[in-house]
């Protein structure tokens, strides 16, 4: 493989070379910059009360009135998921005759 420093290549007649980029000056992103519509943006927001692993069998005996137990305690947070991330915890609360979080904790970015 060539050096990318180098214009040459190991295969003839093809030139390589290194990228070059345009410098990004401050405050060129952000609201009102050049990702300020991206801002209305929509995702699929969800909140996790808790989780179980059913048979089959049982599932398929599921009918009106059947109780579900999930692996969350009542005192534990819910948690709020967007596309699939969780993004942060909270507590379920009822505005306006709807359930909603109350937002306790932000998560922490993982990489």
């Amino acid at each position: 493989m060539a050096d990318p420093g180098n214009s040459g290549s190991s295969r003839q007649g093809v030139e390589v070379k290194r990228a070059e980029f345009n410098e990004l000056n401050e405050g060129e992103l952000g609201p009102g910059g050049s990702l300020g519509h991206l801002l209305n943006v929509r995702f699929d927001v969800e909140a996790v009360l808790g989780r179980t692993v059913l048979p089959i069998e049982q599932i398929l005996e599921l009918g009106s009135g059947s109780v579900v137990e999930l692996d969350r305690l009542i005192s534990e947070s819910v948690e709020l998921v967007v596309q699939g991330v969780k993004v942060a915890r909270g507590e379920v609360v009822v505005v306006d005759d709807r359930f909603a979080i109350r937002i306790q904790e932000i998560m922490k970015p993982s990489r």
